[in-house]
């Protein structure tokens, strides 16, 4: 039987061993040398250590040009670091930390070898984040001093550190690795032991309906990556970053995943395999979704699938006074951009005190702009003077687009395109701002479905860039062309998207949110360390509770039954514990409470 350890067996953590020096095992010993740690890198290839070291030396070099470290710093963080090909050279080691590829049969190699080599109170930590921790320790001879230590790429700068404990694992080792993670300046979140653990858990299904997605053909690479960074404010789009992860490693992980969850999400898509076996992994091999300069690069050349630049779009109709219907913050947003870009602007809304009050809306919404040194004085007198507020739709005679902007409710919409259908002029291309509400339901209601098109704005309007431009199977070809011409005109920049529930954000954003409530309905982890998770190893802006708690429970979960409605597929299904915070009337920040209590306004 395992002897636990004790609280004298485990000695400071000074000399730490990295077993593996790839990208993330070089990063990781720089993040311990530069913090005062002595480091030995251990990797079967000699040439690899060479890279490790060359690496250090090129990246130290830098932060010493950037004001990051002194010279002397850098010196003597590079006197810390040796580098081997022989495992025991782990001997005197505090701590080894195992970053090899993800294979079961090679880390229980390095296990083993390690029990014979490596002193009683060492600990071994796996960097592993898709293998079970469990399943590794149980391996070992004494499995209480074996842990996950999963760090994110790049180690340098992601703060995000998790710490997976086995039922095996001793107390006293995970403290002392959350002490040392703390000390190199990171924010350790303990996680238990399951694949993916908790920011990969969320972030690979994700990843995976992003593949997915591109496979099927409904949106092209480059519009899915950018509606992701511009409707998410994500540092990077989902299939750029499959090709820095690799597409091998995502496979990989998924794998691990769906053997777990057998939920249909995690089931690695085709194109993961099919890229994988091909040798087309991502950066690191040259060529992935997308085709880089070099192996290893990160600049993105053109190749065969590259969109021509400008699109060739048949030519668009002219468009010179806009109508928006509705009266919320959404459709003051629109009519503002509109009319910031020049155009003349009808905003109709159910009554003339409605209409005007969306006016003021947008008035204050200058204002807030000239203050800050936006827009000029003049620019936003000149701006509200082009927007006509009015009780009724009459106005909407003579425009060249009708935006609909009302509630999200298909009855309302269809009821409010008959009465465009019977007001706007012909050729006056009619379009819906619906973000779950199909566009050809809205086009059916009219005698010229051919001129219907969906133009899902972002909230809100005026900040944020994109726009999805969704296509029924009748919209003319002009008309698409005329909507495009359009969002380069108000500045934004558009992505082509099929008819379909949640067109490209949210249908990966609302089952990553879903995720994520069902990790805490699960009791997997907190709301706070699911939230610093996906901020701190995922570079999103908002934690996904937090997300949630903005956009309003009620519509998250409308949302989430479209999907679960459109794809009857048993992993979109809307977590349990949403739906209860829903039906208690706790909608997030706008109740004052949702997964969160706010302060009443």
């Amino acid at each position: 039987m395992a002897t636990p350890l004790s609280d004298t067996s485990l000695s400071p953590l000074k000399t730490i061993a990295v077993v593996g020096l790839g990208t993330m095992g070089t990063g990781i010993t720089e993040v311990l040398a530069r913090a005062g740690r002595e480091v030995v890198g251990i990797d079967v290839s000699e040439a690899a250590a060479a890279r490790c070291v060359a690496a250090l030396e090129n990246s130290t070099a830098r932060a010493v040009e950037r004001g990051r470290l002194t010279e002397r710093e850098r010196t003597d963080a590079l006197a810390r670091v040796r580098t081997c090909t022989d495992l025991t050279a782990a001997a005197a080691a505090d701590l080894v930390i195992e970053v090899a590829p993800e294979s079961y049969e090679t880390k229980q190699q390095i296990f083993r070898e390690l029990d014979r080599i490596v002193r009683p109170g060492a600990i071994l930590a796996t960097g592993t984040n898709a293998l079970s921790v469990t399943r590794l320790a149980a391996d070992s001879a004494h499995p209480e001093r074996v842990l996950g230590l999963h760090f994110f790429n790049p180690a340098q700068a992601m703060r995000l550190v998790e710490i997976v404990s086995s039922v095996l694992t001793a107390p006293q080792a995970v403290q002392a690795v959350t002490d040392l993670a703390l000390e190199l300046g990171k924010e350790p979140v303990p996680v238990g032991d399951r694949p993916g653990f908790l920011a990969d858990g969320l972030l690979f299904g994700y990843l995976n309906q992003a593949a997915a997605m591109y496979e099927g053909k409904y949106a092209s690479r480059e519009d899915i990556d950018a509606a992701m960074r511009l409707g998410c404010g994500l540092p990077m789009g989902p299939l750029t970053l499959l090709d820095l992860i690799g597409v091998d490693t995502a496979r990989t992980v998924l794998e691990a995943m769906y053997a777990e969850s057998r939920d249909r999400l995690h089931a690695p898509a085709p194109i993961l395999k099919q890229l994988s076996e091909a040798g087309l992994t991502g950066r690191k091999a040259g060529r992935g979704f997308y085709t880089y300069e070099a192996p290893g690069s990160g600049t993105v050349v053109r190749d065969a699938l590259t969109p021509p630049s400008g699109d060739i779009l048949a030519p668009g109709r002219p468009v010179r006074s806009v109508g928006v219907a509705g009266s919320g913050t959404m459709a003051s947003g629109i009519a503002e951009v509109f009319a910031k870009a020049g155009y003349e602007v009808v905003l109709a809304a159910r009554s003339a005190e409605k209409a005007q009050a969306a006016k003021a809306r947008i008035g204050k919404s200058l204002s807030r702009s000239v203050d800050k040194g936006r827009l000029t004085a003049e620019a936003a007198a000149q701006t509200l003077d082009r927007i006509t507020a009015t009780g009724t739709l009459d106005g909407f005679a003579d425009v060249d687009l009708a935006v609909e902007a009302v509630a999200e409710d298909l009855a309302v919409k269809q009821q409010l395109f008959a009465a465009l259908d019977k007001v706007c002029k012909p050729g006056a291309v009619l379009a819906t701002t619906t973000s779950s509400l199909p566009v050809v339901a809205c086009a059916r209601a009219t005698s010229r479905p051919h001129e219907v098109i969906g133009m899902h704005f972002f909230n809100p309007a005026p900040a944020m860039k994109l726009v999805e431009v969704v296509r029924t199977v009748l919209t003319a070809d002009d008309v698409h062309a005329t909507v495009r011409e359009v969002c380069v005109r108000i500045k934004k920049h558009a992505v082509d998207c099929g008819d379909r529930a949640g067109f490209i954000v949210n249908a990966l954003l609302f089952p990553y949110l879903n995720n994520a409530v069902k990790m805490v309905q699960e009791h997997y982890a907190s709301l706070d360390d699911i939230d610093a998770a996906m901020k701190l190893g995922g570079g999103y802006p908002m934690g996904p509770f937090e997300l949630l708690d903005v956009v309003g429970l009620d519509v998250s979960l409308a949302i989430e039954k479209v999907l679960h409605r459109e794809f009857r597929d048993p992993g979109l299904a809307p977590a349990p514990l949403l739906e209860h915070l829903v039906a208690a009337g706790c909608l997030g920040r706008k109740t004052g409470r949702g997964f969160r209590e706010y302060a009443r306004r």
